[in-house]
C-alpha cells in the first residue's frame, strides 16, 4: 500500500464568470505544519503553507482571482496564454508578492524573476527548482515543437520536508526522470501538447511520486492512467477535478 500523506480532504467552490465549479483541497502533513494543495483548474494550482500563498499559473478563465487569497509568491512555467494571465496576476500580487517566471516569458510580467532551467533559488522562503519542460513527440504541422526545450519551466517546490513538482507543459523527459524524493508531482496530460497516459505513466514508474496528480488532462481518459499504473502500488494517483 502506498504511504499516505494526506489527512484531509475538503471541497470549496470558485466561480469563474460562468458555472461555479467545485474545487478539491489537499491536506498534507509536513516536518513543519501541513500543507494544503488546491487543483483550480487546467494547469492552475493554489499550495497554502505556513501562512504563506502560492499560486501556480493562475489564469482568469479557472477562478475569480479578486476572490482568491493574495500571493506570496507565483509562478509561472510558460508563456502560453492558459498558463500566462497578467490580468490574473495582477489580481493577487502586492507589493511584497515575488513573481516568478520561465525564460520565454520573460518581460512579459513586471517586476517578475527569470529562472532558466536548471536553475536553483529560495524565493519568498520557499526552495524551488527550475526543471526543464519540452516536448520531443508532438509537434506542429510544421515541425515545431509546441513546446521548444529551453523556454518553459517545471518547478519543484521544497514545503518542510516535502517536494512537489508540478510539471508545466512537457512529456515524459529525461530531466523528468532523473528526479528524485518527490512527494506529490502533478504530471500533464493534455493532448496533443503534453503527454499520453502510457507516457505520464512511463515517467512516474522512473522517478516514482508518492503521489501522481494528472492535470491539464482536458479530454484525456484518466483512468487509463490509472489502470496503466496499477502494478506500482507505491504510487498513488489522484483524480481531482482539473476540466
Amino acid at each position: 500500500m502506498p504511504v499516505l500523506l494526506v489527512t484531509c480532504l475538503s471541497i470549496f467552490l470558485i466561480s469563474q464568470g460562468g458555472p461555479v465549479r467545485d474545487r478539491q483541497t489537499d491536506t498534507i502533513k509536513t516536518s513543519s505544519g501541513e500543507l494544503q494543495i488546491t487543483a483550480i483548474g487546467h494547469g492552475t494550482l493554489m499550495f497554502t503553507y505556513g501562512g504563506k500563498v502560492v499560486h501556480v499559473d493562475p489564469v482568469g478563465r479557472e477562478a475569480d482571482y479578486a476572490s482568491l487569497p493574495k500571493a506570496d509568491l507565483i509562478l509561472v512555467t510558460h508563456e502560453h496564454g492558459d498558463h500566462l494571465d497578467p490580468a490574473a496576476i495582477e489580481a493577487i500580487r502586492t507589493p511584497n508578492t515575488v513573481i516568478v517566471v520561465s525564460e520565454s516569458s520573460a518581460g512579459k510580467v513586471p517586476g517578475a524573476i527569470v529562472m532558466k532551467n536548471g536553475d536553483s533559488r529560495t524565493v519568498a522562503g520557499f526552495p524551488v527548482e527550475a526543471v526543464p519542460a519540452y516536448n520531443i513527440v508532438h509537434k506542429r504541422d510544421n515541425g515545431m515543437p509546441f513546446h521548444p526545450k529551453g523556454q518553459g519551466n517545471g518547478y519543484v517546490i521544497t514545503f518542510g520536508d516535502k517536494k512537489v513538482y508540478v510539471a508545466g507543459d512537457t512529456e515524459n523527459i529525461p530531466e523528468m526522470k532523473q528526479l528524485k524524493g518527490i512527494d506529490a508531482a502533478f504530471l500533464p496530460m493534455n493532448l496533443p501538447y503534453t503527454m499520453t497516459p502510457e507516457m505520464v505513466a512511463d515517467a512516474a514508474k522512473a522517478f516514482k511520486p508518492k503521489i501522481l496528480y494528472p492535470y491539464h488532462y482536458g479530454d484525456t481518459d484518466t483512468a487509463a492512467l490509472v489502470t496503466l499504473l496499477k502494478s506500482e502500488p507505491a504510487i498513488e494517483v489522484r483524480i481531482r477535478n482539473l476540466k
